[in-house]
């Protein structure tokens, strides 16, 4: 379905970019009569159950993506490259083109848009990164204690942020100074001995 407000931004639109919006709506709808046209953060986006792609045009260039590009990959296999090529210049919005000629293949494009469809019909959700913790960043009378102690340095750097964290956290916990000396001496002890934190757990 198309929506006049598109109509009106390629009209508005620089006129080199016009024949390449035109040419890249044709292809979206030839691919998928089910796709709908929106305008969203005042550029023109293609739908079906969620965003498909979109398409922007620049002073010198005109933007041109999908929403899943990664999952997209994924489905077309070796076709992906002639869809987005590694050497293509990239902008906000997706692919830099500048001329007809530089838009992917016809039969390229209708296979990518008809895979992004196929993904929002499935309901597949791109996975989210995780949030990465900041690493743990031992307090000086622990870097101090380790410098003195080879085994005990080697051991706390060959575990994980994770583990590091539970030694670190046991020495913050202490609320007096000799709660805190008592586990530092046991924590590099343990660790000397090429111990985790739980040791005493890890075979139960």
């Amino acid at each position: 379905m198309r929506n006049p407000a598109v109509d009106a931004y390629i009209a508005r639109s620089a006129p080199f970019a016009r024949p390449i919006l035109k040419r890249i709506r044709a292809l979206v709808h030839k691919a998928s009569p089910k796709i709908e046209e929106t305008i969203k953060w005042g550029v023109p986006h293609f739908e079906h159950r969620g965003i498909v792609g979109g398409m922007a045009a620049f002073k010198q260039h005109v933007a041109f993506g999908f929403w899943r590009e990664r999952l997209i990959r994924q489905k077309l296999g070796r076709v992906a490259e002639r869809m987005f090529p590694r050497d293509a210049e990239r902008g906000m919005g997706g692919r830099k083109i500048r001329a007809l000629s530089e838009l992917p293949p016809a039969a390229v494009v209708e296979r990518a848009v008809r895979a992004a469809v196929a993904l929002n019909e499935a309901g597949v959700k791109p996975a989210r990164p995780r949030k990465r913790k900041p690493l743990p960043i031992p307090p000086p009378y622990l870097r101090e204690a380790l410098q003195k102690n080879a085994r005990a340095r080697a051991t706390f750097a060959g575990l994980t942020p994770g583990q590091q964290r539970e030694y670190i956290d046991w020495l913050l916990d202490a609320m007096r100074d000799a709660t805190r000396e008592r586990r530092l001496a046991q924590a590099i002890g343990w660790l000397a001995e090429g111990k985790q934190r739980y040791w005493k757990y890890q075979d139960c």
